[in-house]
């Protein structure tokens, strides 16, 4: 038997409340930019700028060890990582530790890494820093831009694709559902001030990719039943649509929450904000898939005459390639 936790058939209304969904979506998004304007984000050592110490010793590292060896010394945000490296021999063990900037200044001062170099020896006696680097703020600053730059970039990427292969309505619907989400998970980093770094740009780049997959389904879905039934109205048709297609979008989302679910609980500190920033963008991602693209292409139209003439032209095409 297999398992099915979305029967196979389904015909649940998802516009009967549709002017609520919208109205929680707006009032979710003035939230998020509220708190981003208002305390603005926890920004990494990435953004902030600091310095990275690495360190070699005979000892293994023990990542929890040397955090609390350095707490006392409040440093600020430290991240400790260990380095894996097949040339390495059985007794050289490696970590990188980044300490942010400390009151705006470019690196920690000499006396700073003094302290840090004897906490560290208290885990580890034969502990030896091989290099010790400085990002500025001048540089971080410039992350910062490139980071927005990509997110841009990226959401303006998927309106040209979704034009191109579908028509405007079903671009700008794509296009504020990224936002929305993009926002939304931008927002809850602002309100619980968890550490925002590049990881979570990364994070926000594979959010941005996903939902889309989830959009297009459905928009694919919702071109073939514009074709199919003629007469029906463009709201039945998008209910139609989505229950068609909402057994595969819950279990590919049910069983991605899943693996993200375990490496939050179990992965450690280092991917910590990466994972939650995942798992975050999954299920608002899913909700404005269905809740907010399909929407505003509810509230936009369709026009049927386009999908007559994009079938034709799509059928022209196909017969001119089998003769």
């Amino acid at each position: 038997m297999r398992l099915k936790l979305v029967p196979q058939e389904t015909k649940w209304d998802f516009f009967g409340r549709g002017k609520l969904w919208l109205g929680i979506s707006i009032l979710m998004i003035f939230v998020a930019l509220a708190s981003f304007l208002l305390q603005g984000l926890n920004y990494g050592i990435d953004f902030r700028g600091g310095t990275t110490i690495r360190t070699e010793s005979a000892q293994p590292v023990d990542v929890g060890a040397y955090r609390d060896a350095l707490s006392p010394l409040e440093l600020g945000d430290i991240t400790i990582t260990e380095v894996f490296d097949p040339s390495f021999e059985a007794d050289q063990h490696v970590a990188m530790i980044r300490i942010q900037a400390q009151d705006d200044t470019e690196s920690v001062s000499a006396a700073m890494i003094a302290d840090v170099e004897a906490a560290m020896t208290t885990v580890a006696p034969d502990v030896k820093f091989l290099s010790v680097e400085s990002v500025g703020p001048k540089v971080s600053g410039e992350l910062i831009q490139t980071a927005v730059l990509a997110v841009i970039a990226a959401i303006g990427t998927v309106l040209v694709y979704i034009w191109l292969r579908f028509e405007w309505q079903f671009a700008l619907g794509a296009v504020v559902a990224l936002v929305h989400d993009v926002v939304l998970t931008i927002g809850i980093f602002s309100e619980l001030q968890i550490r925002f770094d590049l990881a979570i740009i990364a994070a926000l780049l594979t959010i941005v990719g996903y939902s889309l997959n989830d959009t297009v389904v459905v928009f694919d879905r919702v071109r073939e039943n514009l074709r199919k039934y003629k007469k029906m109205s463009l709201k039945d048709l998008l209910n139609l649509s989505i229950n068609e297609t909402l057994s595969r979008t819950f279990m590919t989302s049910f069983t991605t929450l899943v693996a993200l679910i375990a490496l939050l609980v179990l992965g450690g500190d280092v991917i910590r904000g990466f994972v939650f920033a995942m798992t975050w963008g999954i299920v608002v991602g899913t909700y404005s898939s269905i809740f907010v693209a399909s929407t505003i292409l509810l509230v936009l139209g369709v026009k049927r005459d386009w999908t007559k003439d994009k079938g034709s032209q799509e059928g022209n095409q196909f017969a001119n390639i089998d003769a």
